[in-house]
């Protein structure tokens, strides 16, 4: 005859309850575990700080592009004012004519004359 033991919560120590692949007791002990190991893990602030200033970016992109567009053209001014920070993209793209297109992650913008900037959304492969 087998013993059985009860598994326990990875954050509290307490038993755990319900599926077998479960690791945590309730909703509070899984955020708390996993905000503390993102502490302490191998993201300095500095990164943390890079990554969400791109995501804010690529999030200001995606909300300026309607999603059955595929450009649309957006004044420097109102990028700035949405909170958009030019200086941090992820990647670049130059096409056959030259242009240079900016990305962060899936959205991307290209300089325009007068200040203005044309953002686009990176086709799925």
């Amino acid at each position: 005859m087998t013993t059985f033991e009860a598994k326990k919560c990875f954050a509290c120590g307490k038993p755990v309850k319900g599926r077998t692949d479960k690791k945590f007791c309730d909703d509070y002990c899984r955020n708390n575990y996993n905000n503390q190991q993102k502490s302490k893990g191998s993201h300095s602030p500095y990164v943390r700080n890079i990554s969400n200033i791109l995501l804010k970016n690529r999030k200001i992109l995606a909300s300026l592009l309607p999603a059955e567009k595929q450009t649309i053209n957006y004044p420097f001014e109102k990028l700035i004012q949405e909170g958009f920070i030019f200086k941090y993209h992820t990647h670049t793209y130059t096409n056959k004519q030259g242009e240079i297109y900016y990305y962060c992650f899936d959205y991307g913008y290209k300089q325009l004359e007068n200040n203005w900037y044309m953002i686009v959304k990176r086709k799925e492969e």
